[in-house]
């Protein structure tokens, strides 16, 4: 059963879903039910959603909500999404909280990934 009001589901924007799949299965091993060539379902992941076709990206500084990842180990995290074609656009900063750090992926989507 869902609980009321909670969140739980996400549909990102992707221009290329193959490249956005390819990378976040390579960086956070993310796995996917695809349904047809417009839409992937990412699954197991703390939250479902889906990448669907789109010509659009979304940033931090356009005012677009970010999407936080969880890393028990940060440095590695980074290090994963330079070598799989990411972009880092603010390096490692703490925060009240942890750490973390943001990054475009491949499509030019913005993302951060936070640790302890």
């Amino acid at each position: 059963m869902n609980p009321h009001h909670n969140i739980n589901y996400l549909e990102i924007p992707s221009r290329d879903i193959a490249s956005s799949k390819a990378f976040f299965s390579q960086v956070f091993g993310w796995g996917y039910v695809d349904y047809g060539p417009e839409y992937s379902c990412f699954v197991d992941v703390g939250i479902t959603g889906g990448f669907y076709q789109t010509d659009i990206d979304f940033i931090l500084a356009r005012g677009c909500p970010l999407i936080v990842i969880y890393s028990q180990n940060l440095e590695l995290t980074l290090a994963s999404v330079v070598e799989a074609g990411g972009a880092i656009t603010a390096d490692i900063f703490s925060f009240p909280g942890g750490r973390r750090f943001h990054f475009t992926e491949p499509c030019g989507n913005e993302y951060a990934v936070w640790s302890e």
